[in-house]
């Protein structure tokens, strides 16, 4: 059965039920971007609830980036199999429950494994969502929807935190995660309606269980090990053995997946130079949203902002992402692919060199920040996901979408990483962080050298 005979053959009828999809999409994102944002505010309560210290509590972000990036992969893959609508309420109700049992944990080792369970389900919503995007609508509108969808994690950036600090303040900190359930609710129901089913009657072919267990386990060994690079101890002793054993397993798993007929990770994708130069630019945008972390750091160093008001300071640059990602996707269509995410990593570029130089004072930090915020908001707009919906085959965009959420969640752990490392190594004072921006704005550089590679044609208006 095709997608398009899912839905009315009027037109007031056609648009009513894309906007019910838009809207079910929409919701679903928002809710798993929400999530993530309302983490950092809500663990002091954690800590105090289940007595535990601040390595320990970080364990939950490490969990939920871990479970939800292995996540990603399988979900594409099923969705690309089975269809996306099963496969996108799945994700939704994985979330959900994971958030119920969150919200009734007794202890923090159940947490752990709540918050296991919810990265599994949120890793799922986006790449299918953007999967569906690619397969419902027209080149006209889908660079719209992309950039609202891209919005959602500046909307949760924005709002998330105000909310965690009023509920959990008045209600508790359980209330935190109650409130996805009757969200989650609306959207299984909306969607059970709206999404469309399987593009086709064709029975699909045998799991690819060696791949499946081949990237969980790659997976595992790159976070662990890039995770682990900046520890004085420990680190220094683990991180080459397992980023050694990362490039094993990488190596195996490509051997792999090159053999089977469905596998979960398509190298057909990979051989693709536009697909491919996607998945490198995506690295780097990952890079430069790992970037903001340490801003507030800065902030406090540079201009003497009390800790308790550094996220204040970075306001500005939410604002300016929502806004940036929402613009860039209404642009889309007019401006062309390719010159927006050249555009948005020249943007990166300046901001993050402008942010090398605190000594140039506040204002010109502030400066800095917008045009980062704006620069993220462009690079996570949709312009990248529309390239890979046109370059990918239609069989096969669930799983170029899910790439794009790996390599994009790599990146970041990077950034974060080598920010770190670099500050540390230098006393982790104000000049160390300029070091480390320093050499984030050449990173930036090199993402906007690489930008030009992309095809001429995605500078067209379509």
């Amino acid at each position: 059965m095709s997608q398009e005979s899912q839905y009315p053959t009027t037109a007031p009828d056609a648009d009513a039920a894309q906007r019910r999809l838009v809207q079910v999409l929409f919701v679903g994102v928002f809710m798993a971007a929400l999530d993530a944002a309302i983490v950092g505010p809500v663990l002091p309560a954690l800590r105090a609830a289940f007595g535990v210290d601040n390595r320990t509590a970080g364990l939950l972000s490490t969990v939920f980036s871990l479970s939800s990036m292995c996540s990603t992969a399988l979900m594409a893959y099923f969705s690309d199999r089975h269809g996306r609508r099963p496969v996108y309420l799945a994700s939704v109700a994985l979330f959900a429950m994971g958030s119920l049992c969150i919200a009734a944990a007794p202890s923090f080792d159940l947490l752990l494994v709540s918050r296991a369970i919810q990265g599994i389900g949120g890793g799922g919503i986006a790449p299918v969502a953007s999967a569906v995007i690619g397969d419902v609508f027209t080149a006209e509108r889908r660079g719209r929807i992309l950039g609202l969808i891209g919005a959602t994690h500046g909307m949760a950036f924005v709002l998330g935190p105000p909310l965690a600090t009023v509920l959990t303040s008045t209600l508790g900190w359980r209330w935190m995660f109650l409130v996805n359930i009757p969200v989650a609710l609306v959207v299984l129901l909306m969607g059970a309606r709206s999404l469309p089913g399987r593009r086709s009657d064709a029975a699909p072919g045998p799991i690819d269980t060696a791949g499946i267990a081949l990237t969980m386990l790659f997976l595992l060994c790159l976070v662990t090990g890039i995770s682990r690079l900046p520890d004085s101890a420990t680190g220094l002793l683990l991180w080459p053995w397992f980023l050694a054993a990362s490039g094993v397993l990488l190596a195996a798993l490509v051997a792999i997946e090159k053999r089977q007929a469905q596998a979960l990770i398509p190298m057909d994708l990979f051989h693709n130079r536009q697909l491919a130069l996607v998945y490198v630019l995506t690295l780097g945008v990952g890079f430069s949203m790992g970037g903001i972390v340490f801003l507030t750091t800065v902030a406090t160093l540079a201009y003497g902002i009390s800790v308790e008001n550094a996220g204040l300071a970075l306001l500005p640059l939410v604002l300016c992402s929502m806004v940036g990602s929402m613009a860039a996707g209404r642009l889309l269509n007019r401006l062309g692919a390719r010159n927006m995410v050249i555009f948005g990593f020249a943007l990166l570029a300046l901001g993050y060199l402008q942010s090398a130089v605190p000594q140039t004072g506040f204002s010109a930090f502030m400066g800095a920040s917008i045009l980062v915020g704006i620069g993220v908001g462009v690079v996570v707009s949709g312009a990248l996901r529309s390239i890979a919906i046109d370059e990918a085959p239609p069989a096969l965009r669930g799983a170029a979408q899910g790439l794009i959420n790996i390599f994009n969640a790599v990146g970041t752990l990077l950034a974060v990483t080598c920010i770190s490392a670099i500050a540390d190594f230098e006393g982790g004072g104000l000049t160390g962080f300029g070091h480390a921006y320093l050499a984030m704005g050449l990173s930036m550089l090199v993402m906007l050298v690489l930008a030009f590679g992309l095809s001429r044609k995605f500078s067209e208006s379509e």
